[in-house]
């Protein structure tokens, strides 16, 4: 099979390449998936050039840890009518060498789930980490319908995920942006409100779209930063979920008395560490609300394989404002 790999850490140029690999054969209780395509996380960026001081966990590694494409063979343990079946994958390379930068990858069964025929395999590769990581950040403290909830970071594909997931909930979603690129991609998302968060005032334009009550859900990008902005937003034991930092040094400082007084809750928020029980609930709900049509990720670039350091380049330039995807063949 051909493959993206790298056998050390380094820039996408210096270390990524496109070569041929052994198909990969499936053992028990594990499906064998024919990508269509891959989708790039940051965390796939981190593993890349080691972020963090984290070194290579495996001596070869094809990247990504999420994608779409058509079970074509399935190991000991698993009915052979899942062949044919069109799947979305998620932490494709959690544990493992080789991930969906490849026109095979095999991974347990249960982390291939059933994409309904309606929802395109570009979306499908879309899903994976962004969307379970925001379900859990939205869900992990109960139901939606009818709550109110703020996005930091509401073009970022976590964030942008949240939206959607939430809006597919009955919420009523805020989410702040940094520029106007941003802002579109957050209301096509379905956000109610949309602040821009170098222009205005986030906790005041919150405070008056909610006629004061705040939002009882945050969704944080970099709390560390963003901890005085929450604090201001939140209701009555309201929560918020983190689930990034920009750095891997830093620190956050929790006003105690505002905190305590207002009840509020921290929750931090690592997919690859969720419990089992919420990632089947998340793969779960993940695939009714793409079935269902409301998952419409903003997806801005697909690459072909070939020009694989290109997209991962693409992705650690900051710059792009949506998902960005690598096609392995036709669907």
């Amino acid at each position: 099979m051909r493959a993206a790999f790298y056998d050390r850490q380094g820039t996408a140029r210096e270390v990524l390449t496109v070569g041929d690999l052994p198909d990969p054969q499936p053992g028990a209780g594990e499906v064998r998936v024919r990508v269509v395509a891959s989708g790039i996380n940051p965390s796939d960026i981190k593993t890349r050039t080691g972020f963090g001081g984290k070194a290579m966990p495996f001596p070869r590694i094809v990247p990504h840890q999420d994608g779409a494409g058509v079970i074509d063979d399935v190991g000991p343990g698993v009915p052979s009518e899942r062949i044919g079946e069109r799947v979305w994958i998620y932490m494709a390379q959690t544990g493992r060498a080789f991930g969906t930068a490849a026109e095979f990858v095999v991974v347990p069964s249960v982390q291939a789930v059933r994409l309904a025929d309606t929802v395109s395999f570009e979306i499908g590769a879309s899903l994976g980490v962004p969307a379970m990581t925001a379900h859990r950040c939205l869900f992990a403290d109960g139901d939606l319908r009818g709550r109110r909830v703020l996005v930091q970071g509401g073009a970022g594909a976590v964030g942008n995920a949240a939206i959607l997931l939430a809006k597919w909930a009955g919420a009523w979603v805020a989410a702040t942006v940094s520029r106007d690129e941003q802002a579109d991609v957050a209301r096509a998302a379905g956000a109610d409100l949309v602040v821009n968060r170098h222009e205005e005032d986030v906790s005041q334009a919150v405070r008056s779209a909610t006629a004061g009550h705040g939002v009882d859900r945050i969704v944080d990008v970099d709390i560390s930063a963003n901890i005085d902005v929450a604090i201001a937003c939140l209701a009555r034991d309201g929560v918020i979920s983190a689930y990034s930092t920009k750095s891997p040094q830093a620190s956050l400082a929790i006003p105690f008395f505002p905190a305590l007084l207002g009840g509020f809750s921290f929750r931090f928020v690592y997919v690859y560490t969720m419990p089992e029980a919420a990632m089947r609930q998340a793969a779960e709900e993940v695939s009714a609300c793409a079935a269902s049509g409301a998952y419409a990720p903003r997806i801005v670039k697909t690459y072909d394989l070939d020009a694989v350091a290109e997209a991962h380049e693409f992705q650690d330039s900051g710059k792009a404002v949506g998902k960005i995807l690598v096609r392995l063949q036709n669907s």
